[in-house]
């Protein structure tokens, strides 16, 4: 029975990561993968391939849009669909194997098949070829899966999930999407720009609504113009196919009955944490209500030597922050004490414009009766966001009311995605607003716009506007 030092289970973002860390800080790790390709969902049918369809899509959309504005005409513009999923399967083909090269360089052992427990230290490998493993410590990184609609019963052909929609055969005339979240509006917005009618349902009264709440008017105002619609504060009840149309069954807030036909719908209410076939209760570990393990601020179990992390335990379900947490258990079986601030994780929606946060919003502010000070820059304001053609949105800083800290950083906008990563830094080092407002922004370029929100909210006074 062979021994390691770690045994990571699950290969995505955060095991993968884990099991690299690990190996460089010189332990014998062994990574279990129930799939034949590592990366897991992110790199396979989530982050990396959605971000490759939507930056195609919205390649297309400008020439189709805005190339005439800029001189450039394009007078013969197609779209080859067929090509776009080619090149988005390449890309992740990419990926996953420079993950599996990264693993080899590591020395890393592989194992392919479904891991479960034996016990507390020995973990059961079932696939081609059965392997039991025994190890000191072991981190279970088994992330989610899509949260399914009893109520609406997936197809995969004409009632998708994100995995399916990925590669659709056509454009839809009309996509319904089921859920306003991350998910359903980045490939709603693919479609979208390709030149699918989208509509999106959603229970409660806004879009992203983990998000700050300017965030969310602002991005549905500008999805509306990329012929979106909202049925908002509105439950789904049933779906049914029927040929080449799907039916979708729903009441608004009143109790009123309504239906909406389209020819697909995309399922997207969220994910839940994938512990199927981990037989917990043999290593003495037990999962929540909601199918999350438990953790301490060390991300350990109740089994000290057993750690868990990402998207099978409670919080954001982000693959940097399962990157993170997985870095960080590692460092603690090696008798370091490494820090994490789940504060500055940020989120962000790969739409267009892009929406990126960090840190506290208003509402939570207000419930937890903090005083705090707003800054709220435009980019239409931005020189180098006019020059780009690319003028909506804002950034907005929430900082204290006393000690100038920012407490929160809000945008959305070109390559927010991008410039939330100077926020973050700005959090972790308990920046003041009055900092960002100091420090030197090269001109023109759209984080400038993040310097003059910051200024606004130290002495409301922007250079630009």
């Amino acid at each position: 029975m062979p021994k390691y030092k770690l045994i990571v289970i699950g290969a995505g973002p955060g095991g993968y990561v884990a099991a690299i860390r690990a190996a460089q800080l010189g332990m014998k790790v062994a990574l279990v993968e129930k799939g034949p390709t590592l990366g897991g969902t992110c790199s396979n049918v989530g982050c990396i391939p959605s971000k490759a369809m939507l930056d195609s899509s919205e390649l297309y959309h400008l020439a189709k849009e805005k190339f005439a504005g800029h001189g450039i005409n394009v007078p013969d513009l197609s779209l080859d669909l067929a090509q776009m999923r080619k090149r988005k399967d390449e890309v992740v083909s990419t990926t996953v194997a420079g993950i599996d090269y990264l693993i080899k360089k590591n020395k890393i052992d592989r194992f392919e098949g479904l891991g479960s427990f034996v016990d507390p230290h020995t973990v059961k490998v079932t696939g081609a070829k059965a392997e039991t493993l025994t190890a000191d410590n072991i981190i279970i990184a088994t992330g989610s899966e899509t949260t399914v609609l009893p109520i609406v019963p997936i197809d995969g052909k004409r009632i998708t999930t994100s995995t399916e929609a990925l590669n659709l055969p056509e454009v839809p005339k009309h996509l319904i999407v089921i859920g306003g979240g991350f998910i359903g509006l980045e490939l709603g917005s693919v479609y979208a720009r390709l030149g699918a009618k989208v509509t999106v349902v959603e229970f409660m009264d806004s879009i992203v609504p983990s998000l700050d709440h300017d965030l969310g008017k602002a991005l549905q105002r500008s999805l509306r113009a990329l012929n979106f619609t909202f049925k908002l504060s509105t439950k789904v009840t049933g779906a049914e196919v029927k040929g080449d149309s799907v039916v979708v069954s729903a009441e608004d807030k009143k109790g009123k009955a309504l239906e909406i036909e389209g020819d697909y719908v995309l399922v997207s209410v969220g994910r839940r944490p994938y512990t199927d076939g981990l037989a917990l209760e043999a290593a003495g570990v037990q999962a929540d209500e909601r199918g999350r393990i438990p953790i301490n601020e060390k991300l350990q179990t109740t089994v000290p030597h057993i750690y868990a992390i990402g998207d099978v335990v409670a919080g954001s379900m982000l693959a940097h922050k399962a990157e993170e947490e997985g870095v960080a258990a590692v460092e603690r079986i090696d008798g370091q004490q490494p820090s994490l601030n789940h504060n500055t994780i940020p989120g962000v929606v790969y739409t267009w414009p892009e929406v990126a946060a960090v840190g506290q919003t208003e509402k939570q502010l207000k419930e937890a009766g903090r005083q705090y000070k707003v800054g709220n820059f435009p980019f239409k304001a931005s020189g180098r966001a006019r020059a780009a053609g690319e003028t909506e949105g804002f950034v907005k800083v929430l900082a204290d009311a006393e000690s100038d800290e920012i407490l929160g950083v809000h945008m959305i906008g070109p390559r927010c995605s991008d410039m939330i990563g100077e926020a973050v830094v700005a959090m972790e080092y308990r920046a003041s607003a009055e900092d960002i407002g100091r420090i030197i922004h090269a001109h023109p370029t759209f984080s400038e716009a993040f310097k003059e929100a910051a200024l606004m909210a130290t002495e409301d006074r922007a250079l630009h506007m």
